[in-house]
């Protein structure tokens, strides 16, 4: 078997944790994929994973060698794209995701653009207000925002954003306007579900940075719970481009503006061996260059 294959085999069923992923992210049979790991672990005279009927785990010197093996996998990638020319043209498709309303509002905007500018591509854009295993579900790039896992992916940082508190005029009216974060959380609290945490609220407040909640109200739509902060419901937790519109408008008052809350970075996460890839390398360029016109770097 192809001595590259057998590596690139090796390092996806790290990834993944099974030989059924790595078929998967590899696009073939998953008898193949055990083929190449046995091969290649023939070949270099030592066991790279323990294997068992419910799960693959590196052995020692397999741990040892997976950062050497995806170094050689990238660096054969990155003198394959310089031989045929940096500049080469986007196609193929292309798969990412992001959250729901920070791709429709701030990717879509960047994939659009591509795809007039490069007719031999095509984009699966998947969006979800929750994380998922990049490698194993085949994505090219991941959106992320807050901090990230300990990974073995490679991560470019494009700007920030910033929790906002917000309630409407005429809940504060009704309830009044909390002048501390005590107070606040006393109020009726709205939260979402998903990556950030429904139960904890962060602060940059030092010691006393994460304030356990209860909220009146929990929701697994961003867009649900902006509706329900403008209806009057309770006081809700949000990101700054999530109600950068409804503030504009007034339909929201954001409080507490002294408080300085912990910013959360905007990742754009892939496989190191992807990045080179043409597509992929220029939906990051894009990305970072459209964050950096708006000021979030």
């Amino acid at each position: 078997m192809d001595r590259l294959l057998t590596l690139q085999i090796f390092v996806a069923v790290a990834d993944t944790g099974s030989f059924v992923g790595a078929a998967r992210v590899l696009r073939i049979s998953p008898p193949k994929a055990t083929r190449g790991v046995s091969a290649l672990e023939e070949r270099l005279g030592v066991a790279l994973f323990h294997r068992s009927t419910r799960a693959v785990a590196l052995t020692d010197e397999g741990a040892g060698f997976l950062e050497k093996a995806r170094r050689i996998i990238t660096e054969l990638s990155e003198a394959e794209r310089e031989l045929v020319g940096g500049l080469s043209e986007p196609q193929g498709e292309l798969h990412i995701t992001a959250p729901v309303m920070f791709g429709r509002l701030h990717v879509l905007p960047v994939l659009t653009e591509m795809l007039d500018r490069h007719p031999k591509l095509s984009v699966n854009f998947m969006l979800l207000d929750r994380n998922i295993r990049i490698v194993e579900e085949g994505i090219d790039v991941a959106v992320r925002i807050g901090q990230l896992a300990d990974t073995s992916l490679k991560a470019k940082r494009i700007g920030s954003v910033r929790p906002t508190i917000v309630a409407s005029p005429a809940y504060l009216a009704r309830y009044g306007v909390p002048q501390s974060p005590d107070e606040l959380f006393k109020h009726r609290l709205i939260a979402t579900t998903g990556p950030r945490s429904a139960n904890e609220w962060r602060f940059a407040l030092g010691r006393d940075s994460a304030r356990s909640v209860a909220p009146k109200l929990r929701l697994n739509s961003v867009s649900a719970a902006i509706s329900a902060a403008e209806s009057g419901v309770g006081i809700a937790n949000l990101l700054s481009y999530q109600v950068e519109q409804p503030l504009k408008e007034g339909r929201l008052i954001a409080l507490l503006p002294e408080l300085k809350f912990e910013d959360l970075p905007v990742h754009l996460l892939f496989e190191a061996s992807r990045g080179a890839a043409p597509a992929v390398r220029a939906f990051i360029e894009n990305m970072d260059s459209h964050f950096r016109n708006k000021g979030w770097r």
